[in-house]
């Protein structure tokens, strides 16, 4: 492959880099000495310009391409899912058009690009050393972009609580690879799904597959790798943890089942019920259970939006990796519009996070009293996003548990294999509904507490948020939308 030929199909990686430069150096250079409002705008302008840019890329570039031994694997889907990634960094990039928690304004944006770049990588290779290469670009700009707020020491607390956990997850996974490569001689998956199809038994192999799903399991947020969660979401800006909580989801979610499926179906063992096989099959089916009930219980016991969306992450991780022990056929396009759809609903109710902060200086539950009559509209998609959420027809979030679930039952030898999982999972989405209506019940019903005047919120940030909410509705009434792309 000529250097010419690689970066035609690097385009998109490379507009976004270039973008995250220009950015960088527009700021440092010109925009220095103007108010953080107007440097976010322009930052926010630049960087929309070059999202869009790679966006056009992606979508008339190469849509096949295997380069260097899986290095880099383009495919009609990981295409696809580039420009989910990039339309979600553009939403999470309008929503710092509303903030002004940072002097540090390109830099914000800058490493916001760069982890989005990170995401792209991690999606088209096959390639265990870049996976881990690709982790690591996203994993440490967004360590970075967590502690941006230095008004504010949540913000250094969930930073380094996200750095540490991250570190010890980045060694398992490292080491889980190292093992891999040491039994199969290769760092292709391909090669190592033919290699453990016969040494799938070996102690080594199952030390891998261990520390593997231990350092995938932080990237989830899954139990019990979960606990950075909650301070990282409370603590980061509001356009950090959205990205955290969408962008890098749906990235990670993606290359741990390319992982799990195209390179390890030798040891994938049974979570069948009463049936358990060892291989990685009974540790994820473990892990979804203990996410999904963990999850929702201590959701029910929170009074901010910030930690009841945290808990709520460790939850929809569980029913993320329902999809996982699907069969490969079902088990991609159920779970991609799952978390993409997922991701769309994040993103849109951290911008009324944002709104809720700006208006009363914290995220308390309470001061969504009353928001029906200062903002009818943003009311109206807070209440799209949390019933969505919480699994209710004719949302999307609805249809992406209901295809989770079908392919959940119908993989294994038997249609009762893993239907014990979709049993908890169906009882532990009506928990999730109990505090989705508590939330409701003060956006609609609950007296305001001070403040009763109209809610002030930017254009901007109005149009990602009721974009996002329409969005969510369409995809739920016309789920093949996005489910075409992804078979």
């Amino acid at each position: 492959m000529d250097y010419p030929g690689l970066i035609k199909l690097l385009a998109p990686e490379c507009v976004v880099v270039l973008t995250a430069l220009a950015v960088l150096f527009a700021d440092v250079k010109f925009w220095r000495g103007l108010p953080n409002g107007r440097r976010f705008g322009r930052g926010v302008t630049l960087s929309t310009v070059g999202l869009m840019a790679a966006a056009l890329f992606a979508e008339f570039g190469e849509n096949s391409a295997d380069v260097l031994m899986g290095t880099l694997v383009l495919t009609p889907v990981s295409q696809f899912l580039k420009l989910v990634l990039l339309l979600l960094t553009l939403a999470t990039v309008w929503l710092c058009g509303d903030t002004d928690f940072t002097d540090h304004v390109g830099e914000f944006l800058a490493l916001l690009l760069l982890a989005a770049t990170g995401m792209m990588l991690l999606i088209s290779t096959e390639n265990l050393l870049m996976i881990f290469v690709s982790l690591e670009l996203v994993s440490l700009s967004l360590y970075v972009i967590t502690a941006f707020n230095k008004r504010s020491s949540r913000s250094a607390e969930a930073a380094l609580k996200y750095f540490l956990f991250g570190g010890m997850a980045a060694g398992f996974t490292l080491f889980g690879f190292s093992l891999l490569y040491g039994l199969c001689g290769s760092i292709h998956l391909p090669d190592i799904a033919l290699a453990l199809n016969t040494k799938g038994s070996d102690p080594l192999a199952r030390a891998a597959v261990v520390m593997v799903l231990a350092g995938f399991g932080f990237k989830i947020a899954a139990v019990p790798f979960h606990f950075w969660a909650p301070d990282a979401y409370e603590g980061a800006p509001a356009p950090a943890a959205a990205f955290i909580a969408s962008g890098s989801k749906v990235a990670s979610f993606f290359i741990l089942t390319t992982l799990l499926q195209s390179g390890m179906p030798g040891a994938a063992g049974s979570g069948a019920w009463k049936a358990f096989v060892p291989g990685w099959m009974p540790i994820v089916a473990i892990l979804a259970t203990a996410s999904m009930v963990f999850g929702n219980l201590a959701a029910l016991a929170q009074s901010g939006l910030r930690r009841l969306l945290a808990c709520s992450a460790i939850a929809h991780a569980g029913y993320a990796l329902l999809a996982v022990l699907a069969d490969p056929p079902d088990a991609k396009p159920a779970l991609l519009y799952y978390v993409t759809t997922y991701a769309m609903t994040l993103v849109g109710m951290f911008g009324l996070v944002s709104v809720v902060e700006r208006g009363h200086g914290d995220d308390s539950i309470g001061r969504l009293a009353g928001l029906s009559q200062r903002s009818p509209l943003l009311a109206a998609c807070l209440s799209v996003f949390s019933l969505s959420l919480a699994g209710v027809p004719p949302l999307s979030g609805f249809f992406g548990k209901f295809y989770v679930f079908v392919a959940l039952v119908k993989s294994g030898p038997s249609y009762s294999s893993h239907f014990w999982l979709a049993l908890v999972a169906i009882a532990m989405s009506c928990v999730s509904l109990y505090y989705y209506l508590q939330v409701l019940k003060q956006v609609w019903v609950g007296e305001p507490l001070g403040d009763t005047r109209p809610a002030k919120v930017s254009a901007a940030l109005t149009f990602v948020v009721a974009g996002l909410a329409l969005g969510v509705v369409l995809l739920g009434c016309a789920p093949e939308l996005l489910l075409a792309h992804f078979r």
